[in-house]
C-alpha cells in the first residue's frame, strides 16, 4: 500500500471516530433526551412561595450562619393584648400613683395575669423620645451641648374627623373656633389627620400646625339632600318618617296628616284620603334620603378607620358631630365599631351642639308649617329626634373604650381631654389563658382592686386570632402585630444603631445594624451543634407615620461549640440595608427566636439631610 492511500485511510477513521463521538454525546445529553421525548412534559417552574421558589440562603465561611431576605408585608394581628388604662378621679384627674396589684384584668369575666406593666407620663414620652433618637449613629441628642436637636418622630395619631354632612352653620362655626385651639394643645410627637364625613377638604396626618388651621377653615355644613328655603308641606322629618314607617307611630303619621289637610288643603276635612298619600311620599321621601346621609357618614368613618390601622402608634378617631338618627343601620354602626376594635383604634365622640336647651321651635332658619292643632306634638318628635340623635356618639365611644364629651359648652377642654395624651396612663398586657382560637369577639374589663371611686376608661375588648396549626404562620402573625406597635418587647436583649450613606443626590441607603446577645437564646442541640433560627422584621415609615419600605430577614444558626461559645461573648451582628431618599424615618424592627419563641422590639430614628 502507497503511503499516500495509507495517509487517506487514517484521515477517514479519524473522521469516522469524530463523527461517531459527537452522535453518542447528542444522544445521551439529558437536554437532548427530553426534547425528543414525545411524551414528556415540559418541566413547570416552582409555584410562587414553594420551598423550591424561596431565595437561597447566603452563607458565611463555614456555613454555620446563613441570612435569607426577602420583602415583607405587615398586617395588624392580635396576640398579646395591650389595654391601655386611664384613671379619672370624682373631679376628672388623672390619677397617677396606681400599680399592678391595683388592677384586675377580666377576659371573658376570667381574671388574667397581667404579665406587663408600665406607667406612661410626659417624662417617660420624652424619654423614649430621647432614646429613639439616639439609635441614629452620631447623631446629637435632644438638648445636648451642640444644640442640634434629633428627629422628633411620631407616636399618637389622631383623626380628627368633622361630621360636616350633619353639622348646622352655627355648630360648625363653634367647632372650628375650638379646634384650632385643641390644635395648638398638641404635641410635638402627635401627628393630626382632618377628615370630614362628606370626603371634602381633607389633610393626611402632619405636625405642620399651620396646613391644619387652614384645613380646619374649609369645615363647612355639606349636607347630601338640598335644604329648601321655604316651608315644608309637610314637613316630615327623618325621625318622624322612621317613626311612621319603621315603627309604625299611627300619632305621628296622623299629625302629618292633619298638618296637610292644614296647609294644602285649608282645612278640607275631605281631602283626608288625598292628604294621607301625599305624607306617604313625603315620609318615603325623607327616610331614604336620612338613610343615604347615615350610610354615607358610616362609609366614610370606615376609610378613616382604614387610614388609622396602618399607623405605627397609638390612634384615635375624634369624632365632632350633632349625631344623627340610627333607624334601622343596627348594622353600619356595629360594623364600625366592629373595624375599630380590630385595628385598635379608640372612638372619642364629641356632642358639637355643646350644653343645648331643646330646641322646640326647630330651625329658625326655615320656616315651619306647624298649625294650632299640630304644634304641640311637632314639638314632642322635634325633642325626642334631638335626644335621639346622641345616642349614636355614645355607641361609638363606648363600645371602643372612648370617651363620649357633652352636654358641655367646654368643646376645647372636650377636645383636650379626649385628643391630648393623657398625664397618666398605664399599659397593661396578658397573653390570655386557656384561650380559644376561634376568632371571635372577646369582652374585656378592667377594675380596681380595692373599689376606689374613681372612673376607669379601657378598651372594652378584641379579636382572639384563628387556630393555626403551621408554628411558622404563627410566627409571622405574631410579628406582623408587633411591627406596628410602639411598645418595646425586651425578650431577647436588642441593641439598634441606624446609619446612612448617601449615594447621590437624591437617594441614600440606610443601615439598620441590629445586635443580639446569643447567650439568652434558647438553642436546640444536634449533630453536636447548636440550632437556632432568627426572624428580623423591619418597617420604615416617614416622619407621619407613613409606611415606606422594610423587609424580613431570617438567619439560620447551624454554630459549632468554639462559634457558640465566642458569639455568646460578641453577641451576633445583623444588618439590613435599604434605599430612602433623604428625610426623617422610624424604624422599627422585630425579632424572633424560633426555638425559644421570645421576641423583642425597638424603635430607632434617623434623619438624611437632603
Amino acid at each position: 500500500m502507497s503511503p499516500r492511500l495509507s495517509y487517506r485511510n487514517s484521515l477517514w477513521r479519524c473522521a469516522l471516530w469524530i463523527a461517531l463521538s459527537i452522535f453518542l454525546l447528542l444522544f445521551t445529553h439529558p437536554a437532548y433526551g427530553q426534547d425528543s421525548a414525545p411524551d414528556s412534559a415540559p418541566e413547570k417552574p416552582p409555584a410562587a412561595g414553594s420551598p423550591e421558589s424561596a431565595p437561597k440562603p447566603k452563607a458565611d465561611a463555614g456555613s454555620e450562619i446563613s441570612q435569607i431576605e426577602s420583602a415583607a408585608t405587615f398586617k395588624v394581628r392580635v396576640n398579646l393584648v395591650q389595654v391601655r388604662v386611664i384613671v379619672r378621679n370624682a373631679s376628672g384627674k388623672p390619677v397617677d400613683n396606681l400599680t399592678r396589684q391595683d388592677f384586675l384584668l377580666y377576659d371573658q369575666s376570667k381574671l388574667q395575669t397581667i404579665s406587663n406593666f408600665s406607667v406612661e407620663t410626659a417624662e417617660t414620652r420624652l424619654r423614649r423620645a430621647a432614646a429613639v433618637a439616639k439609635t441614629q449613629e452620631d447623631a446629637s441628642a435632644p438638648g445636648d451641648a451642640s444644640g442640634k436637636k434629633g428627629p422628633v418622630l411620631p407616636e399618637r395619631f389622631v383623626a380628627l374627623v368633622f361630621d360636616d354632612t350633619h353639622l348646622s352653620l352655627q355648630d360648625a362655626t363653634w367647632a372650628r373656633s375650638q379646634a384650632g385651639r385643641f390644635l395648638d394643645s398638641t404635641a410635638s410627637t402627635d401627628r393630626v389627620a382632618i377628615y370630614t364625613t362628606s370626603g371634602e377638604d381633607s389633610l393626611e396626618f402632619t405636625s405642620d400646625r399651620a396646613a391644619l388651621h387652614r384645613a380646619i377653615l374649609g369645615v363647612v355644613p355639606r349636607p347630601l339632600t338640598p335644604q329648601s328655603l321655604g316651608a315644608d308641606c309637610p314637613e316630615v322629618t327623618h325621625y318622624m318618617a322612621d317613626q311612621i314607617e319603621n315603627k309604625h307611630d299611627s300619632t305621628a303619621q296622623a299629625v302629618a296628616i292633619e298638618e296637610t289637610v292644614q296647609c294644602q288643603f285649608n282645612g278640607d276635612e275631605s281631602k283626608r284620603s288625598q292628604a294621607s298619600a301625599i305624607v306617604q311620599g313625603a315620609v318615603l321621601r325623607a327616610l331614604s334620603a336620612g338613610d343615604i346621609e347615615n350610610q354615607f357618614t358610616y362609609r366614610h368613618l370606615e376609610d378613616v378607620l382604614r387610614r388609622l390601622s396602618s399607623m405605627p402608634g397609638e390612634r384615635i378617631m375624634l369624632l365632632v358631630s350633632p349625631g344623627f338618627l340610627l333607624t334601622t343601620a343596627y348594622l353600619d354602626e356595629s360594623g364600625v365599631i366592629d373595624r375599630a376594635n380590630r385595628a385598635n383604634v379608640v372612638i372619642n365622640t364629641l356632642d358639637a351642639r355643646g350644653l343645648y336647651a331643646p330646641d322646640v321651635m326647630g330651625d329658625i332658619s326655615r320656616p315651619s308649617s306647624d298649625s294650632f292643632r299640630t304644634a304641640g306634638l311637632k314639638t314632642m318628635y322635634r325633642v325626642s329626634a334631638q335626644q335621639e340623635n346622641q345616642y349614636v356618639l355614645g355607641d361609638l365611644a363606648y363600645g371602643t373604650g372612648g370617651t363620649f364629651f357633652h352636654n358641655s359648652n367646654d368643646l376645647q377642654g372636650g377636645l383636650q381631654l379626649a385628643g391630648l395624651a393623657p398625664e397618666v396612663s398605664y399599659v397593661l398586657a396578658f397573653s390570655p389563658q386557656n384561650r380559644k382560637m376561634d376568632g371571635q369577639y372577646h369582652l374585656l374589663r378592667v377594675e380596681l382592686a380595692k373599689k376606689l371611686k374613681y372612673s376607669v376608661q379601657a378598651r372594652r375588648g378584641y379579636y382572639a386570632p384563628r387556630k393555626i396549626d403551621d408554628p411558622h404562620e404563627l410566627a409571622r402573625q405574631e410579628i406582623q402585630e408587633a411591627i406596628y406597635s410602639q411598645e418595646e418587647i425586651n425578650e431577647l436583649p436588642l441593641d439598634l444603631q441606624t446609619q446612612y450613606f448617601k449615594n447621590q443626590a437624591e437617594g441614600a441607603h440606610l443601615s439598620v445594624v441590629s445586635r443580639l446577645e446569643v447567650k439568652n437564646m434558647h438553642f436546640r442541640k444536634a449533630d453536636g451543634r447548636s440550632l437556632d433560627d432568627l426572624t428580623l422584621a423591619t418597617a420604615i415609615f416617614d416622619e407621619n407615620g407613613n409606611f415606606i419600605t422594610g423587609g424580613e430577614k431570617t438567619v439560620k444558626m447551624y454554630l459549632k461549640d468554639s462559634t457558640y461559645e465566642r458569639l455568646t461573648h460578641t453577641g451576633l451582628t445583623v444588618k439590613s440595608s435599604f434605599a430612602v431618599k433623604p428625610g426623617r424615618y422610624l424604624i422599627r424592627q422585630v425579632v424572633r427566636d424560633s426555638e425559644g419563641s421570645q421576641m423583642a422590639a425597638r424603635n430607632g430614628a434617623v434623619e438624611i439631610p437632603y
